[in-house]
């Protein structure tokens, strides 16, 4: 396998399946609708869509049940996103490369699409039902699947570590607050996308378990990478301006331990998540290759 087509392949496919659920941009509240698709085609790795597909095609499942999860984790991801570039929070200019949704649409407008593209997820997700006829299994799997959908991006997930990051905003973290903020903020949405995908496909309880712990130990890794790219890389390379951590006063893992003790948390975090993949019933060599891609990244 060509990893990097492969990915490019797969990237481009999520693209166009989540270009697919966006609303027409039409009646009397299009601007709201422009701002929310604006934000959503800025583009980006479309990582946790590939990973929806990717555990779903691993363990046997329907792919089309994939489909509107896949739409809907991005919709919510992006929702962060842009409700995290706002003043009120992270106050950034650039997301992707470009203009974020607060400085093109203005602020009010931006709060608005962010929560219209959450709503428009759950909306999304739910379209799953109308794929499963009368096939009670699918039904059962779609309703596990939203129920994770909704647990790792609420309040016992991503809106919880945001809630913390936002509380102690400028504050110096204890290393407990520091790991709640990364494993709910950041690895609560790698941890469901790839649960999602494999409860879809009807993965056994174990099987969803070991894939919510290589979800976090990844999703650890890939914020302290983040870290680590915000002191030294470029605004060319990731998209998005670096230092913004200093200047908004953030604790980070490197302004604790230092870039070279967070490369070394780094490569602890991937070594017990590679293993855990090799635990997985199924494999695929393309989602451990993927992994592995994320935590290693330098943009």
């Amino acid at each position: 396998m060509d990893f990097q087509e492969e990915l490019k392949e797969r990237t481009r496919h999520a693209d166009e399946v989540v270009c697919s659920f966006l609303p027409e941009e039409e009646g009397q509240a299009r601007t709201l609708l422009s701002a929310m698709n604006y934000s959503v085609r800025a583009g980006g790795k479309r990582l946790r869509p590939i990973m929806i597909e990717s555990t779903c095609r691993m363990f046997g499942g329907d792919l089309r049940l994939a489909e509107p999860f896949m739409a809907a984790m991005e919709m919510i991801h992006t929702h962060s996103l842009v409700h995290d570039d706002l003043p009120a929070m992270d106050n950034d200019e650039y997301r992707r490369g470009r203009k974020t949704t607060h400085v093109v649409y203005g602020e009010a407008m931006a709060i608005l699409a962010g929560d219209g593209l959450l709503n428009l997820g759950y909306e999304t997700a739910a379209r799953a039902y109308c794929l499963c006829g009368n096939d009670a299994s699918k039904i059962l799997r779609v309703s596990k699947a939203l129920q994770i959908l909704a647990e790792k991006t609420g309040i016992s997930g991503m809106l919880g570590g945001q809630s913390l990051d936002v509380e102690l905003d400028g504050q110096p973290l204890s290393r407990e607050q520091l790991t709640y903020i990364y494993s709910h903020k950041t690895g609560a949405l790698i941890e469901g996308s790839l649960m999602i995908g494999a409860a879809l496909a009807g993965a056994e309880q174990d099987q969803l378990d070991l894939l919510e712990q290589i979800g976090r130990d990844v999703g650890d890794a890939f914020q302290i990478r983040d870290d680590i790219l915000d002191v030294t890389s470029t605004l060319e390379e990731i998209g998005k301006p670096v230092g913004s951590d200093a200047k908004n006063q953030k604790t980070t893992y490197v302004t604790i331990h230092g870039i070279e003790a967070s490369e070394a948390e780094v490569r602890k975090l991937s070594e017990r998540a590679l293993e855990a993949c090799g635990r997985l019933e199924a494999e695929d060599p393309f989602l451990r290759a993927l992994l592995k891609y994320l935590i290693d990244r330098r943009k």
